[in-house]
């Protein structure tokens, strides 16, 4: 007779490519564990003192998405604000692999993050388009397939804000060579079969191109990637002074992997750079909720950014998991679980008002705010973010598209008061 199949448990599972949360001896999901995460990875939370820091270094409140631990996670972020204090240049990076349709909701998170980073910091922005690691990574995609999605998604990326002076949008299959891909074959001469085998699980079955693509990601955090942003002047071979120019990653912890690999093996360019700074953000919770993330290969997991009012509505009341109880009585009675309800979720996103928020919380969980009205605050909050983006978007021309992917001279100001260093004293020469 054979033996019935039964669910068993394993550990999350969060890579460049996939999420997915523990399962229990039930095959029940749990939601995921950024702790555990930040523990295996050895990255740093973001804690009450960092923020407190940011906020004198730059004058500005952190962002809702900081004070509420939604971006929780960092490599040497510190470092970059002793940067900024001191007027030092430094640049951000981060990128989006295409795919069919909108964006959806999840997506945008660490993009609007960006912006505000961008606007706060006033520092240029490379943002990478990865259409050849859609196509290496997707045996459907074509490469031409994949260059079509980079354009449409270019157009969503576009109707966040970005500001185009000091904007530089390009499609990996359009831009490389030169300085590009230069770093690229010097970086991949750094690196090991087993440091990419130990890092993305690749194997002997692996496309040779799946294998060389982490090289091209990783160097698109190198300032020499980039030579016409940063001067007029034709820059003819690499230089040690672009070379030293920082750069801070935002990106959702589960591209983690890739530059991990590149903080290892920076140092040792011809040009070295510094370690690139990360920052680290949650994953925006699927509509059924725990352990998993919004998907565009699951429209039922996810709004997208061209949904009409009417789809964002029903996919909050049919989809979206609730913390309520089964019965209003027993709601009353009993209170909802504000942690896990994902109408809750998606507001700790996008209500800026603090005090409002928490109150919200507090109603939910004793009983006085019911699933419905909790969900109809979702659905009326999403439907506004949405709608301005849509207004937003019909302004995107493909020539406001091609100023943006045009390689130029990018334009910003940084820190308008920065502090001097301090003065080195040299104790052994009596110096005080």
């Amino acid at each position: 007779m054979a033996e019935e199949n039964t669910p068993s448990s394993h550990d999350q599972d969060i890579n460049p490519w996939s999420v997915e949360g523990a399962r229990d001896e039930n095959g029940e999901v749990a939601s995921i564990d950024y702790e555990a995460i930040c523990q295996k990875w050895n990255t740093q939370t973001i804690d009450h003192e960092l923020l407190e820091r940011f906020e004198k270094v730059t004058g500005h409140k952190p962002h809702r998405w900081l004070r509420r631990g939604l971006f929780f996670s960092h490599r040497d972020f510190d470092k970059i604000l002793t940067r900024y204090e001191h007027g030092e240049p430094f640049f951000l990076y981060t990128g989006r692999g295409p795919s069919t349709g909108s964006l959806h909701l999840g997506h945008t998170i660490p993009l609007q993050f960006t912006k505000w980073l961008q606007d706060v910091f006033d520092v240029p922005l490379v943002f990478m388009l990865t259409d050849d690691e859609k196509a290496l990574f997707k045996d459907s995609v074509s490469f031409e397939d994949a260059l079509h999605f980079a354009m449409e998604n270019a157009k969503d990326i576009i109707s966040l804000g970005f500001d185009v002076k000091k904007t530089f949008i390009y499609s990996d299959l359009k831009y490389f060579g030169n300085h590009f891909l230069m770093n690229a074959w010097e970086f991949s001469k750094l690196v090991t079969f087993n440091q990419v085998r130990g890092a993305f699980g690749f194997n002997e079955s692996t496309n040779i191109g799946r294998i060389f693509f982490p090289s091209l990601q990783c160097v698109a955090a190198f300032a020499t990637s980039y030579p016409e942003i940063w001067t007029d002047e034709p820059q003819v071979t690499r230089n040690q002074k672009i070379a030293d120019i920082a750069c801070l990653i935002p990106m959702g912890i589960d591209q983690d992997p890739y530059f991990r690999l590149l903080r290892e093996n920076s140092h040792k360019m011809k040009y070295p750079s510094p370690k690139p700074a990360l920052i680290h953000s949650k994953f925006l919770t699927a509509l059924q909720g725990a352990g998993g993330k919004m998907s565009s290969s699951n429209p039922n997991s996810a709004i997208f950014m061209d949904d009409t009012p009417k789809q964002i509505k029903t996919k909050i009341n049919k989809y979206a998991f609730s913390g309520g109880q089964v019965s209003i009585e027993d709601h009353r009675r009993l209170g909802g679980n504000p942690d896990v309800d994902v109408s809750y979720i998606y507001l700790t996103y996008f209500e800026e008002d603090d005090t409002k928020l928490e109150e919200i919380y507090k109603n939910y969980k004793s009983g006085a705010l019911l699933t419905g009205e909790l969900k109809k605050m979702a659905i009326e909050t999403l439907q506004e973010y949405v709608g301005e983006f849509q207004e937003r978007r019909k302004q995107v021309s493909d020539e406001v598209l091609s100023e943006y992917m045009r390689p130029r001279k990018l334009q910003w100001a940084g820190n308008p008061n920065p502090t001097p260093k301090p003065l080195v004293t040299d104790l052994k020469k009596g110096s005080k």
